[in-house]
């Protein structure tokens, strides 16, 4: 502010030195205006964040904008003031003072020197670029002189000013050819000087490159065959990424050494050296990707071989392991490993057909070690060959080892059973009475019947499965032999043991039945005892003869199946005396004699009644007969009172006599009349 109000009017101060001065203050003013702008834009933020200071920013920023504003129109003034003092003296000093300054740019374009390198010729183009800005900045300050040269008053100030202007616009037109001849000799020297160097970048880069690319190591390992051919991709890749680069500089050199000079030679030279440096770094890369890609199957190769030698060596101790489990379900489990083991084999025969179709690849291709590569081919064949033949091995004796116990199982089940079914088959029980005993019988004729079909399967199953196995081979087959002999035997003793126990039901039941048909037998002929006094009542109840011949005949029916049954009886009983002794014979004697004297009491009682009845029925038979005669007695008699001639007297005379010698005994008892 102090500056913008300075309006000294010191002599000794040159009056254009003023003005320049304050020209330059006035430009520093408008750079600061982005200043103030700033100012503005952080207090409205703060605003906006703080709410609670916004008076006092507001304020604040009330009174920047007012002191600047005052220094605008202070600035203003004053140049007004400056400019209107001494307008004409203040662009004659203008005009001189742009005409000193042009003549010595003219000066510095009178010296040519195009620069020995591109250092030196970037530093004449920026030297050239400071030319070129000031001779725009002058040419602006020219119209701004002429704008005020046109409003001075006075014709003889403008005449002097008019001169200066004149000479100052031709100084400046003169210039402006010079300048872009100067230009454009700089940026061609330039170009040269920059392909050179560019030409010299790349001949380099690619020298630094060309040993990687030419190198002859290949790698020992698969790892390293692997980082040498991502370094060689790599390169690769760089080498396509830079041929752009090294294209564009042979074009731009090409342009140059189509052009005939000094340097262009040189441009030539390094262009051809160029060109034949990349196409040997570009074959190499490919010849060694190839190379590398060869090595790297073979590497490859070797570490495949190697994995699967080392998975066949680690197969190959497990088949060699001589654990065969301690009972069935562990032989079972090392069964189903060993079969999912194999079949991993199986399944690992596509890996070792992949190995050797590398191999071929390799033989085919010539590679320097396919000699070696062929016998490990060859040895990797043979141990898997073993591997399987040792997986078969394992299996079968795992497999021998668990039908050994499966089969021991089977025995050991089958001797149980036919243990529980000895202790059944021995039973000493034969039944307390027929009815018991024939329950008995019944369930041991079930229970053999089950028995003999089950067990005689059970069994020929097991002889089947031992010789299974002794036909197999099993290692164990002396052992085996011994288990079927004992089951046989056992089987043997159970059919023995049931058999026995049959026969001794089978009798209990024939005693038994015995006692129960001599039991029936006397229940039949104490009935029949019974039923013969009704029989002798009978007799004095009827006066039908047919009748009580009816009835004595159809109790003597009764009693003559009686009949058969005593027979039975009889033989059984002699039956039984030959298989029993002692208490029970002694039993069997006593029923056998008390059904036999009941049955001779039943005889002997019949007899008696049938007498009864033979006598009763002749008696009734003489009785009717008398009636009869009575009656035709009675009717002769009446024949004889009415005078008719009886009809077969002597014939029923006859009969008369025949009843009366007949029933004598009986008939001096009755009173014919």
């Amino acid at each position: 502010m102090l500056m913008a109000r300075d309006t000294s009017r010191d002599e000794t101060q040159k009056l254009h030195k003023k003005w320049l001065k304050h020209q330059t203050f006035m430009a520093e003013l408008a750079q600061n205006k982005e200043w103030l702008d700033k100012i503005e834009k952080e207090g409205q933020r703060l605003m906006q964040e703080k709410p609670e200071m916004s008076a006092l920013v507001k304020k604040k920023m009330e009174e920047i904008r007012e002191c600047w504003q005052d220094l605008e129109s202070t600035t203003q003034a004053k140049a007004r003031q400056l400019f209107e003092a001494n307008r004409a003296d203040l662009l004659v000093q203008s005009y001189s003072s742009l005409d000193q300054r042009l003549e010595q740019l003219e000066g510095q374009l009178a010296y040519v020197d195009y620069g020995q390198d591109l250092t030196t010729v970037n530093k004449q183009l920026k030297k050239l670029q400071t030319m070129e800005c000031q001779m725009e900045e002058w040419y602006i300050e020219v119209g701004e002189l002429q704008a005020h040269a046109a409003s001075i008053p006075q014709q003889g100030q403008v005449e002097k000013v008019s001169e200066k202007q004149a000479g100052v616009e031709m100084r400046i037109v003169r210039l402006i050819e010079p300048l872009k001849e100067r230009r454009r000799i700089l940026l061609a020297s330039k170009e040269v000087h920059q392909v050179g160097r560019d030409l010299e970048d790349e001949i380099l880069w690619i020298k630094e490159h060309l040993p990687v690319a030419t190198s002859q190591e290949y790698g020992t390992s698969l790892q390293a065959v692997q980082q040498l051919m991502k370094k060689n991709q790599s390169l690769q890749r760089e080498l396509q990424g830079h041929r752009g680069r090294v294209e564009d500089v042979l074009e731009r050199a090409g342009v140059i050494a189509s052009i005939r000079s000094p340097e262009a030679d040189s441009i030539r030279a390094g262009m051809e050296q160029l060109h034949q440096l990349w196409e040997v770094l570009w074959t190499e890369t490919e010849h060694r990707q190839l190379r590398l890609d060869v090595m790297y199957q073979a590497q490859q190769y070797y570490f495949d071989a190697g994995e699967v030698e080392a998975w066949l060596s680690e197969q190959e101790l497990h088949m060699m392991n001589e654990e065969t489990g301690k009972d069935e379900a562990s032989t079972l489990q090392l069964l189903k490993k060993q079969l999912a083991l194999q079949q991993t084999i199986e399944d690992y025969a596509e890996t070792i057909g992949m190995l050797s179709q590398q191999c071929r690849q390799l033989l085919e291709l010539r590679h320097p070690d396919c000699e070696q590569i062929s016998k490990h081919q060859s040895q990797i064949d043979r141990l898997y060959v073993s591997l399987k033949d040792l997986a078969e091995e394992r299996k079968s004796r795992l497999e021998q080892q668990y039908w050994l116990y499966q089969l021991n199982r089977e025995v050991d089940e089958l001797e149980q059973w036919i243990a529980e079914r000895e202790v059944i088959a021995s039973s000493t029980e034969l039944g307390q009475d027929f009815e018991h005993v024939t329950i008995l019988q019944e369930k041991f004729t079930e229970f053999a019947a089950e028995t003999g079909s089950l067990g005689q399967e059970r069994v020929t199953a097991v002889n089947q499965m031992v010789d299974e196995l002794i036909d197999y081979g099993h290692t164990d087959a002396a052992t085996i032999a011994e288990w079927k002999d004992g089951v046989n035997e056992a089987w043997a003793d159970l059919l023995e043991l049931m058999e026995t126990r049959g026969q001794m039901l089978a009798a209990s039941h024939q005693l038994h039945k015995f006692f129960s048909d001599c039991r029936e037998v006397l229940a039949q002929i104490e009935d029949k005892q019974r039923r013969l006094p009704e029989v002798r009542a009978c007799q004095g109840g009827t006066s039908n003869t047919s009748t009580l011949q009816r009835l004595m005949q159809t109790f003597e029916h009764d009693i003559q199946l009686l009949v058969t049954q005593i027979r039975q009886l009889q033989e059984s009983a002699a039956q039984l005396r030959t298989v029993y002794a002692g208490e029970k014979a002694e039993a069997i004697a006593m029923q056998e004699h008390e059904v036999m004297q009941a049955w001779k009491e039943l005889l002997v009682s019949c007899e008696d009644c049938r007498m009864q009845i033979t006598t009763a029925t002749d008696k009734l038979r003489f009785f009717g007969m008398v009636r009869d005669q009575l009656m035709w007695i009675d009717s002769i008699i009446c024949q004889i009172g009415t005078g008719e001639k009886p009809r077969s007297v002597a014939k029923h005379i006859e009969l008369l006599c025949c009843l009366l010698l007949t029933q004598k005994t009986t008939f001096l008892g009755y009173n014919l009349t």
